[in-house]
């Protein structure tokens, strides 16, 4: 995803720019608003942390751009190129380390296992939405 804050900042073409330019195809996007309760069943996964509140307050602040990329290795591929999350930490050139402003709001959000790849692909998309 897309995160709020990048959306907000009008960084989605460049992000895209750079996820393709790295080898990934985009089997599904669009563009989205997740409602507080959208993002509290995404991230529920983090309900006991304490950053939990804000981060679904973020989350459903404004318009995301949900997506499907693939590419062989495609999830640690990803998170190489999003970098750490916190901007400050992340490599140069990574998206984070360009566009990111902060540990809360940090530009893109990247899927940590091919199983939950696929939990986050079927919370956004229909199959029918899923091309290539």
């Amino acid at each position: 995803m897309i995160k709020p804050d990048a959306v907000k900042a009008g960084h989605i073409g460049a992000i895209l720019n750079q996820i393709t330019e790295n080898g990934f195809r985009i089997k599904a996007m669009k563009l989205t608003q997740l409602t507080l309760a959208d993002a509290k069943k995404f991230y529920e996964i983090h309900q006991e942390r304490p950053f939990y509140g804000e981060l679904t307050e973020f989350m459903s602040s404004g318009p995301i751009v949900a997506a499907i990329l693939e590419k062989d290795n495609a999830v640690e591929d990803f998170r190489k190129l999003i970098g750490s999350t916190n901007p400050a930490e992340a490599e140069e050139g990574t998206i984070r380390k360009k566009f990111a402003t902060s540990v809360g709001e940090n530009a893109v959000h990247g899927s940590d296992s091919d199983e939950n790849a696929k939990i986050e692909a079927d919370f956004h998309f229909a199959g029918r939405e899923v091309f290539g």
